[in-house]
């Protein structure tokens, strides 16, 4: 081991749907956090692992910080403010091409609370021309003292390696917590529900995506095969939107079951055999007992 080894944990906070599960999925090499178009995709803390030789990042992928509707976002902004307390660094990553908004102004408020090092993330720049790039640093410098400002482009990975080097300098010097081939510490059962989750979000629209959780009931693997069985619900709120996911004669749900597989495969080594039932659960994003059931703690909402 080094021994001017550095090892901390990184929050990554902002706007819901600025590419925070992008840059995580991009640095660790690997899928552990879902993406999609919408907003407020993650729900839970995502903990990601990455071991260098000179250092250990653990990274925390938290929910989009927004205006809560229901007990549920609730939970979400609740998690990621938290966050901001048990972290040695946080990134602060916002969209280039949308410029500051209010949700900007609200997270800038949180951040000034804490005494940790921010980093300005500017994500999406090579959607935005490199003149826009300044003037809406300045707006961002006049609103919160900064340790650095970095432009990226998580998707195509443009000055990535240029923020990995800011952050290994700020890491206080420290162990190793996971071994080096450990890129999650989530089990694999909320991975392969969070894979289910995100395509039934990439195929639905308007009130669907939010509206939905997905519970894993088992996983077993086959005797004397390379073959594992996976059974899991898709739960959601109304009638209307299970006949919705099913789709006409269950095409639906075959397509999201057929490309959810394909990436459940990836994760675990093996073929996989998945089964998915869709259960109407009204209003459970405002009851305790389903939040509870479906992975959320009660005192983190």
């Amino acid at each position: 081991m080094n021994e001017d080894f550095h090892s901390g944990f990184i929050a990554i906070v902002g706007r819901p749907n600025v590419g925070k599960s992008t840059f995580m999925n991009r640095v660790i090499g690997q899928k552990i956090a879902i993406m999609s178009d919408k907003p407020q995709t993650t729900r839970n803390k995502i903990q990601g692992v990455l071991t260098t030789e000179e250092a250990q990042y653990i990274f925390i992928d938290t929910p989009g910080i927004h205006k809560p509707k229901h007990r549920l976002g609730d939970f979400m902004v609740k998690s990621s403010i938290d966050t901001l307390n048990e972290v040695d660094i946080v990134l602060f990553m916002v969209n280039a091409d949308e410029g500051f908004g209010r949700g900007d102004a609200f997270i800038i408020e949180k951040l000034q609370q804490i005494s940790k090092p921010v980093l300005l993330v500017l994500n999406k720049i090579d959607q935005v021309h490199p003149d826009q790039l300044l003037p809406l640093i300045d707006t961002y410098r006049e609103k919160h003292d900064f340790t650095e400002v970095i432009p990226i482009s998580a998707l195509e990975g443009n000055n990535v390696d240029q923020l990995m080097n800011v952050m290994k300098d700020l890491l206080p010097e420290g162990p190793q917590y996971y071994p080096e081939d450990q890129v999650t510490d989530h089990p694999e059962r909320f991975i392969i529900s969070e894979l289910i989750r995100e395509k039934v979000l990439h195929h639905t629209r308007e009130e669907i995506p939010h509206s939905i959780a997905v519970v894993i009931d088992s996983i077993k693997a086959r005797e004397n095969k390379d073959m594992i069985d996976i059974q899991a619900t898709v739960i959601v709120e109304r009638k209307s939107q299970k006949g919705i996911i099913i789709g006409k004669q269950g095409s639906m749900l075959k397509q999201i079951g057929s490309e959810a597989r394909k990436d459940i495969e990836l994760l675990l080594g093996s073929g996989v055999f998945l089964e998915l039932w869709v259960k109407v659960q009204k209003d459970w994003r405002n009851r305790s007992h389903y939040l509870k059931d479906y992975g959320y703690r009660e005192d983190d909402y």
